[in-house]
């Protein structure tokens, strides 16, 4: 069958699609709005036989995860596991200034492209495949994350525990510009540092141990670390109490970034042996959060090169590709699970005012993701 065609003359459809969920605005610090949202996608799935499990939350928007079919597959492989989320940077009022319209293939909107283009993808490539009876060899768990672009622990325990059973997983996360899968992402590792010293008069700062100076001292190490393609920024510093007075204590929370889980390792050890210049100042280190690499293993290269085929049957070329920020794909390939990310349509300036989807990829893209759950 020509999916392109097909999701060519429903391209009506899918852009309003889009259009209402990027309507109902749904920031991550803003349970209610983000579960209004989620029920949107929720009620288009139940009108196919969708299977639904609400996992409430209390901080957060609740977490969904739909299963297709409902019952039973003849053949018994494990699911695949697909991966999107409801949730958005941008606060409800939004859309005021930032209304969704399209203008030429362009389509635009607070969150069109990070990443309510991938839901839409999700519930019409499920729907075409319950409408015209495709058959499947494995089950679809479609998981809907309410706190992906601040993190949770909850959503992070549900993604590794669906993750372990299952036997793929590909993530609607928007593809690199060129339309490249994301089959590398950097780790990121927050720590802060905290560095305390001795006050004293500013007229005899030789009396006192100056905090923000060795705090200084050990970002500028940081700095040296020898560690390819390492990136470290400085992202929050602060210390001290007036400009007469030597500070006795100061801090920086510090964003690291880095390719692989030896890379982490050797960056945990240099933390672990962090010393003050000074004898009698003190030093701490702490993980403010962390984010695992995903790294382009074995298995993720054969799952790869299936999916390039399934590509190469509706006329294009797959690329693979690196990004330098994490996902919850990120999260599900700890458990060594084989992984495709970028899955979503191309397009520009997520968390950006110009946030904006290409309508031709939006179209190429569910057709592959359709492609991808019928023959993987």
């Amino acid at each position: 069958m020509d999916y392109l065609r097909y999701f060519k003359s429903r391209q009506g459809e899918m852009v309003g699609r889009l259009k209402t969920l990027v309507q109902l605005e749904s920031p991550t610090s803003d349970k209610k709005a983000v579960n209004k949202c989620s029920e949107a996608v929720i009620s288009e799935l139940n009108q196919f036989g969708v299977k639904i499990k609400r996992i409430p939350q209390r901080e957060i928007g609740d977490l969904f995860l739909a299963e297709y079919p409902a019952g039973k597959l003849e053949e018994n492989k494990k699911p695949l596991l697909v991966l999107t989320h409801i949730d958005t940077v941008w606060p409800v009022g939004t859309i005021n200034r930032m209304p969704f319209y399209l203008t030429g293939d362009h389509l635009y909107g607070p969150g069109a492209l990070d990443m309510k283009a991938g839901l839409v993808l999700a519930v019409m490539a499920l729907k075409t495949i319950n409408s015209l009876g495709l058959k499947l060899s494995r089950k679809i768990w479609l998981f809907i994350n309410s706190a992906e672009e601040t993190g949770h622990e909850a959503a992070r325990h549900e993604i590794i525990s669906l993750a372990k059973k299952a036997g793929a997983v590909l993530c609607l996360e928007p593809a690199l510009p060129g339309g490249a899968l994301k089959m590398q992402r950097k780790g990121r590792l927050v720590i802060k540092i905290e560095t305390s010293g001795r006050s004293a008069h500013a007229s005899t700062p030789e009396k006192g141990i100056n905090a923000v100076e060795e705090l200084i001292i050990q970002w500028q190490r940081l700095k040296k670390l020898k560690i390819n393609g390492l990136t470290a920024n400085l992202g929050l510093i602060g210390g001290g109490e007036k400009a007469n007075v030597v500070p006795e204590e100061a801090w920086a929370v510090i964003d690291l970034r880095f390719w692989t889980g030896r890379d982490l390792t050797q960056i945990k050890s240099f933390l672990r042996e962090l010393r003050a210049t000074n004898r009698q100042a003190r030093i701490k280190t702490s993980i403010v959060s962390f984010t695992p690499p995903m790294e382009f293993s074995p298995a993720s290269r054969d799952l790869f090169a299936r999916a390039s085929s399934i590509a190469a049957s509706l006329g294009f070329r797959l690329e693979a590709g690196r990004s330098g920020g994490g996902s919850d794909a990120s999260i599900a390939s700890q458990t060594g699970v084989p992984a495709l990310d970028g899955l979503g349509p191309e397009g520009e300036g997520i968390h950006a005012l110009d946030e904006h989807l290409l309508l031709p990829s939006f179209i190429q893209r569910t057709a592959f993701l359709t492609s991808l759950l019928i023959g993987l």
